[in-house]
C-alpha cells in the first residue's frame, strides 16, 4: 500500500540542474574498513561493497514487496512469488505505532514461510514512512526498539533475513535530519547484539532527490561496527531519465558502498513516468539487487503486480517485472543456502511435453502441456511466443496450462514452453504448437475492456477499468464510452478525465495513458458514489467502436 509522495518536482529538477555530487574524497576508505570487520560477519554480510552469503557467494536480490501487515491472511503469496522466480521478498511489518503490530509469533511464522519457500526475507517497519512530514509516522528509534523486542525470534536467522530498520524514514522536510537518527538506530541494534545485515532507506520519501543519503553514506557506513550495512534507494517518478538512475547507482558502486533498489515503480503517476527499463538494466549490469513494489493490495492499484493476489492474473506491471527484459524470471538466482555447497542445484528440469491449444477465440487461447520433472521440483513454466529466431515470454504458470490473452484476431501464432526450477535452472524448449485466432467481426477484435470494483464502502466505491489493444495497430487519443446501470456517479479519476451526463460516461486519456501499444493495455482508476445496487456496465466503446468485455 504505497502512499502517494509529495511531488517536490521543482526541487528535484533543481537538484538535476545542479548536477550529481560525488560521495566525497574519503569514499575509498569504506572497503578497508569493511574488510577489517569481516571477521564479525555472520550469515548474509557485506564485503567490499557487495552483499554475500555466509559461504562467500555473491547474492543479488531479485524480488518484490509484499504488504503482509495489511493483508495477514495472504501468506500463500510467498509461495506464489517464489514460483514466479523471485529469490527475495520484502515483507511489510508494523511496530504498532500506526497500524496493527506484528507479534513475535507472526514474524517467526513469516520467517519460517520465507525459508520454506526458499526466499531471502527482508523485514521492514512501515510505520516510519515520511517521518518529520507525516504526523502519524514513527521514529527510527521506535523502530529499533521493535526490532530489539524481536531479538529472540531473529537471532540465528542471519543466513535468511535482512533487517530494514524503517521504510522511507524521512519526508521532504529538512531531510538533512535523516543522518543522525539513522546512525543512532544502527548503533542501537549493534549494541543490542544484532549481527544481521541491516538495510537503511533514504530520506525524501525514499527517493533521496536531495542526495542526503548519498552524500552522507560514508559517515553512516563507518558508524556500523560490523560493516554489514546496505543502503536502499526507492526509485519512482523522480527517476524518469536514464542519466539520473545510472549516476545515482554508479556513485555508490564507484565508492564501493553497498546499495540496492529497495522499491521501484514503472507505471506513470501524476508526478511523472519512472524509467523502470533503465532501473532494471542498470541493476543487472552493476549486479545490484532490486525489489519491485508491489505484489498486490495497493490503495491505487496502478502498482499492483497481481489482481487480487492471484498469480495467474499478472497485471502489465507484474508481467514487466517478472517476465520482461532483465526481469526476475530471467535474472534471479536462488540463494545457495537453500541448496547447500557453493554451486547449489545445477540440474535443469526435463523438457515439457508438446503443448496443445483449446478455447481459441479472436483474442485468446488456452495452452496445455504434459509436465516436466526435476530432481528437486519444477517451480514454474514459462510460455513463449516463437517468431523466426526470436522468443517473447507471454505468460508464466505454476501448473501445466495457461491462458494467453491480448491476441489479434485472424492471426497465426507459434508457442512453446520451458520448465524452470527454484534455483533458476531452465529446461530445453518444448516442441511448438501453432494457433490461429478466430476472426473478430464486430465483436470487439480491436479492444477489450475489463471493469472491476476494487473496494466498496456502502455509499461509495473504487473502480478500475483496463483497456487492452487487441488490434494490429497502436491506439492513440482514444475516448472510452459506457453507461452505469444504477445511477452511479464518478467523483474522482486517475489515468483519464471523465465527463458524465446522467448514466452515460465518456473518458478521455491522461498524457501517460493516451497511447495503447499493440498487445498492451492501460488502466484507469476512479472513485464514485453509489446507491443500494452497484452493477457493472455491460458494454463499452472505444472511439465509437464496440469493445469485447472481460
Amino acid at each position: 500500500m504505497r502512499r502517494t509522495r509529495p511531488p517536490a518536482i521543482l526541487l528535484a529538477l533543481l537538484a538535476c540542474l545542479l548536477g550529481i555530487v560525488g560521495l566525497g574524497p574519503t569514499a575509498q576508505a569504506a572497503p578497508q574498513a569493511a574488510e577489517s570487520r569481516a571477521a564479525l560477519a555472520t550469515g548474509l554480510h557485506i564485503s567490499d561493497g557487495r552483499l554475500l552469503e555466509g559461504n562467500g557467494n555473491d547474492f543479488i536480490m531479485r524480488g518484490v514487496n509484499h504488504a503482509h501487515t495489511w493483508y495477514p491472511g495472504e501468506t500463500q503469496s510467498l509461495a506464489d512469488i517464489k514460483a514466479l522466480g523471485a529469490n527475495t521478498v520484502r515483507v511489510v511489518l508494523s511496530n504498532g505505532h500506526r497500524w496493527t503490530k506484528n507479534s513475535p509469533e507472526d514474524v517467526a511464522a513469516i520467517v519460517a514461510q520465507c525459508k520454506a519457500n526458499r526466499l531471502i526475507c527482508v523485514l521492514e517497519v512501515h510505520d516510519t514512512t515520511g517521518y518529520g512530514e507525516e504526523s502519524a509516522a514513527a521514529s527510527l528509534d521506535q523502530a529499533a526498539d521493535y526490532w530489539i523486542g524481536l531479538k529472540s525470534v531473529l537471532t540465528g536467522e542471519e543466513n535468511y533475513i535482512v533487517i530494514n530498520i524503517g521504510n522511507e524514514p524521512w519526508g521532504n522536510t529538512n531531510p538533512a535530519g535523516w543522518t543522525a537518527p539513522t546512525t543512532a538506530a544502527i548503533q542501537k541494534l549493534r549494541n543490542a547484539g544484532f549481527q544481521h545485515t541491516i538495510m537503511v532507506d533514504a530520506p525524501n520519501w525514499g527517493q533521496d532527490w536531495q542526495n542526503v543519503m548519498r552524500d552522507n553514506a560514508q559517515t553512516v557506513y563507518k558508524a556500523d561496527t560490523t560493516g554489514n550495512l546496505i543502503f536502499s534507494i526507492h526509485m519512482y517518478s523522480v527517476y524518469d531519465t536514464a542519466q539520473e538512475i545510472t549516476d545515482y547507482l554508479n556513485a555508490f558502486v564507484s565508492a564501493r558502498l553497498p546499495i540496492l533498489i529497495g522499491e521501484f515503480g514503472g507505471p506513470p503517476d501524476q508526478y511523472g513516468d519512472p524509467d523502470e527499463n533503465t532501473m532494471m538494466a542498470a541493476a543487472q549490469q552493476l549486479k545490484l539487487g532490486y525489489l519491485a513494489w508491489s505484489w498486490s493490495g495497493n490503495t491505487d492499484p496502478i502498482l499492483d503486480m497481481t489482481t487480487d493476489f492471484d498469480p495467474n492474473k499478472l497485471t502489465d506491471w507484474g508481467k514487466r517485472v517478472f517476465n520482461g527484459a532483465n526481469g526476475i524470471a530471467q535474472t534471479s538466482r536462488e540463494a545457495t543456502v537453500y541448496s547447500g555447497g557453493s554451486g547449489g542445484d545445477t540440474q535443469a528440469p526435463t523438457t515439457p511435453g508438446t503443448p496443445t491449444a483449446s478455447a481459441v477465440t479472436a483474442t485468446s487461447a488456452t495452452l496445455t502441456w504434459p509436465a516436466a520433472t526435476d530432481n528437486v521440483g519444477v517451480a514454474a513454466y514459462d510460455i513463449v511466443r516463437v517468431s523466426g529466431g526470436t522468443e517473447t515470454r507471454v505468460a508464466t504458470s505454476t501448473g501445466t496450462s495457461a491462458s494467453i490473452t491480448g491476441l489479434t484476431a485472424a492471426t497465426s501464432y507459434t508457442f512453446a514452453v520451458y520448465a524452470r526450477d527454484a534455483a533458476g535452472n531452465r529446461s530445453a524448449r518444448s516442441a511448438t504448437v501453432g494457433v490461429t485466432t478466430e476472426a473478430g467481426g464486430g465483436s470487439g477484435a480491436g479492444c477489450s475492456v475489463g471493469y472491476r470494483v476494487v473496494g466498496d464502502w456502502g455509499s461509495g466505491f473504487q473502480g478500475e477499468i483496463s483497456i487492452r489493444n487487441t488490434g494490429s495497430a497502436a491506439i492513440s487519443g482514444w475516448t472510452l464510452g459506457f453507461s452505469f446501470a444504477n445511477g452511479q456517479t464518478i467523483t474522482n479519476m486517475w489515468g483519464g478525465t471523465p465527463q458524465q451526463s446522467g448514466a452515460a460516461v465518456t473518458v478521455t486519456p491522461a498524457a501517460y495513458t493516451a497511447t495503447i501499444p499493440v498487445g498492451g493495455s492501460i488502466t484507469v482508476g476512479f472513485t464514485g458514489n453509489r446507491g443500494a445496487t452497484n452493477s457493472a456496465p455491460t458494454a463499452f466503446t472505444l472511439s465509437g467502436s464496440s469493445c469485447a468485455t472481460g
